[in-house]
């Protein structure tokens, strides 16, 4: 397989901050806006994202994100036995490069859409990746909402989830809500590593502070939370209509989801504010061309990693 090239800063995000600031066409970005104060229904916010997921069952839509352990080489380079939650895991293209980067981590998936771990078991199981087995496990969680289940942080126990399944994470009964996998796990002790993948940002800003610090609560002293997500005047961000905003640098799609476009001051505050220690902070901003039209596309994304103090 071919390695991916990665870059990172093809051009300097302050200088697309003054050009997006100064073009009157796009001032309504700027503008504050207030949001409804009510927090959205917990299915008004996960039911879209199965609906998503439904559309694209092909998996055409995700790409494997092959620059992933260029960006995070902790991944790689990590003790033997070290786990990984990934959080929002979609149709597995956070999770494909992890298992085939380092055979020697065991990857916990979750999503809050049952249609997603459907997808992203048919990706992992058919890439033949050696021992994956005993190394991929899934669960349906809405981490924003409900919190993560109990086994994944509270002290080991006897009990032997791989041995109560049929080698690929299910058990006899095929439940894969939290309620049910309490009963056949076992504890870990909680989580080395925490990846948060393109994931915070389609939660409403209000459901933030608490997820954030779901995950640290998962999290052994010392882990760390790798974190990539939207960053603030994205092309995606620009192209978003007027009427599509739900509060600031907040929009909902036409479809029901959700897209924030963060800052650096609040990613840091979100972390922080959670007990995280800031190891790694920057805008990536990356400039590609569209090969149907020809057009150069700005893309903006935040790249953090967090720690959990020892």
């Amino acid at each position: 397989m071919k390695k991916a090239e990665y870059f990172s800063k093809d051009f300097e995000w302050d200088e697309l901050r003054v050009e997006v600031e100064n073009d009157p066409s796009l001032s309504y970005h700027l503008v504050p806006f207030e949001p409804s104060l009510s927090v959205p229904e917990e299915e008004a916010e996960s039911q879209p994202w199965n609906d998503f997921h439904h559309r694209h069952a092909s998996g055409k839509f995700f790409k494997e994100r092959r620059y992933l352990l260029q960006e995070f080489p902790e991944l790689v380079g990590c003790d033997e036995n070290s786990k990984v939650l990934e959080v929002g895991c979609g149709n597995g293209s956070t999770v494909l490069p992890i298992l085939r980067g380092n055979e020697k981590v065991t990857v916990y998936a979750c999503d809050c859409s049952t249609e997603a771990l459907e997808r992203v078991k048919e990706t992992i199981y058919a890439s033949n990746i050696v021992s994956i087995e005993h190394r991929f496990h899934t669960f349906c969680c809405d981490f924003s909402t409900s919190g993560f289940p109990s086994w994944l942080s509270c002290n080991p126990c006897q009990a032997n989830f791989e041995q109560t399944s049929d080698g690929r994470g299910k058990n006899e009964s095929y439940r894969t809500d939290s309620s049910s996998l309490k009963e056949s796990r076992c504890c870990i002790g909680g989580v080395d590593f925490v990846t948060l993948i393109f994931t915070l940002s389609a939660l409403s800003l209000q459901r933030m502070p608490k997820s954030i610090k779901e995950c640290f609560s998962v999290m052994k002293p010392g882990g760390l939370l790798l974190f990539r997500d939207y960053g603030l005047y994205d092309m995606s961000m620009l192209r978003f209509e007027m009427d599509k905003k739900v509060g600031f640098r907040e929009y909902m799609r036409s479809d029901g989801t959700r897209s924030y476009f963060f800052s650096l001051g609040t990613v840091k505050d979100l972390f922080l504010g959670a007990g995280f220690i800031e190891l790694e902070l920057e805008y990536c901003c990356v400039k590609s061309v569209n090969r149907r039209n020809g057009k150069s596309m700005r893309r903006v994304w935040v790249h953090g990693k967090f720690q959990k103090p020892i």
